[in-house]
């Protein structure tokens, strides 16, 4: 274990400026820079300021026809954009008291998940952390050491119904005082299945469903209650694979584009309820090496070519198998930018008005997802062979 782990650094800075990055087996929290702009804040104010062009053209050109005014249109949209923008900073900043309030992490093998409850437990949540296996792991011991006594751990296989009900009692059980349910559900549980369909032995891809969407599902089911008596938040975390077709990745992108359709439905259904839905659309490289290791990652790839048929073994070639696992190797090696998931995680938790979808990505990948959701299908397979 990296020596960032040691007791001696158990207090995060509390200034924004600090930022993080973790690897899989590293330490809990790395300082590095955030390497996208702020886009949640960038999507609050791009409607009203085009209204406010928009209005502005229309009342100057109502002005002059009438001969009331001649104001131009310029200095009319100028002074609505001032107006409408300091309204919406002001909503955007406002913010809810973490103190006394509950939020239940799953997935925290990830270290985005552990980052992600480090900071809510700085912040004064009471954060049940869960992890699919907890016994005899080092990463549970090394959270729980590093955080308050606030944070518990949590056993959790979202595959597993009776763990999910347990999990819920025990939650229901060490409470806060005085709070009557969990103010957030944070799904980071993710698993990924790799490689082209074909190849991809059905009980894998039956896992990655299990886990990533099933699994999701269910928890959200059976912690609706708790949620619906504090009108709290749920929160899922996708990524950009919901947007983009990437091949090798399939059933990956499967996942995700269900994660997306799941809570853009809940959306509307807990609306009246007065509960929040959320959805981080996440770098692909946020997590580094999170959801996608280099070990596992050649373990998986071992595998299906083992159990494809001698037929399919001739018809691709192990050269070009070789070559297709080996695409998906940056996805493993590069460093996680996790400062930007992570704030829009928390803003998403935070905020009395939270944003529906969160898009930390880089500059690239948020241009290549607006040319895949709104530009012709060929210019997107001209520009980005897919």
């Amino acid at each position: 274990m990296q020596t960032a782990n040691q007791p001696n650094k158990r207090r995060e800075s509390k200034t924004p400026a600090v930022k993080r990055r973790m690897s899989r087996h590293g330490s809990v929290l790395i300082e590095t820079a955030p390497r996208e702009l702020p886009w949640d804040l960038i999507d609050r104010l791009l409607v009203p300021i085009i209204c406010c062009h928009a209005a502005a053209i229309l009342i100057s050109g109502t002005l002059n026809l009438l001969g009331i005014s001649q104001v131009s249109a310029f200095v009319l949209f100028i002074l609505f954009t001032i107006l409408t923008v300091s309204g919406a900073l002001i909503y955007h900043s406002l913010k809810i008291s973490p103190l006394g309030k509950a939020v239940l992490i799953t997935g925290c093998e990830s270290p985005l998940a552990r980052a992600l409850a480090k900071r809510l437990d700085d912040l004064g949540f009471t954060v049940f952390a869960a992890f699919r296996q907890l016994q005899d792991s080092d990463d549970a011991t090394l959270l729980k050491a590093v955080s308050s006594g606030r944070l518990k751990l949590l056993q959790l296989n979202v595959t597993s119904e009776v763990e999910m009900l347990e999990a819920s009692l025990f939650i229901t059980e060490h409470l806060p005082d005085g709070e009557p349910g969990l103010w957030a559900l944070i799904h980071c549980d993710l698993w990924c299945a790799l490689g082209e369909l074909e190849w991809v032995p059905f009980p894998v891809m039956r896992k990655s469903f299990d886990i990533n969407v099933l699994g999701a599902s269910r928890l959200t089911q059976i912690l609706l209650p708790l949620i619906r008596r504090t009108a709290g938040r749920v929160v899922f975390l996708s990524s950009a694979l919901a947007h983009l077709p990437s091949p090798v990745r399939g059933v990956q992108c499967a996942t995700q584009a269900a994660i997306e359709g799941l809570a853009s439905c809940l959306r509307h259904e807990l609306k009246p309820r007065n509960v929040g839905v959320s959805i981080i659309c996440a770098s692909e490289f946020a997590a580094g090496n999170a959801w996608l290791d280099d070990k596992e990652m050649r373990e998986q790839a071992k595998e299906m070519w083992a159990l494809l048929s001698e037929e399919q073994k001739e018809a691709y070639g192990e050269d070009y198998f070789e070559q297709a696992i080996r695409s998906l190797e940056p996805f493993c090696r590069g460093e996680g930018d996790f400062h930007s998931t992570i704030r829009a995680m928390t803003d998403s938790i935070m905020r009395t008005f939270p944003m529906f979808r969160y898009t930390p990505l880089t500059r690239y990948e948020k241009l290549k997802t607006i040319v895949a959701e709104h530009l012709p299908n060929p210019l997107y397979e001209m520009l980005y062979k897919a």
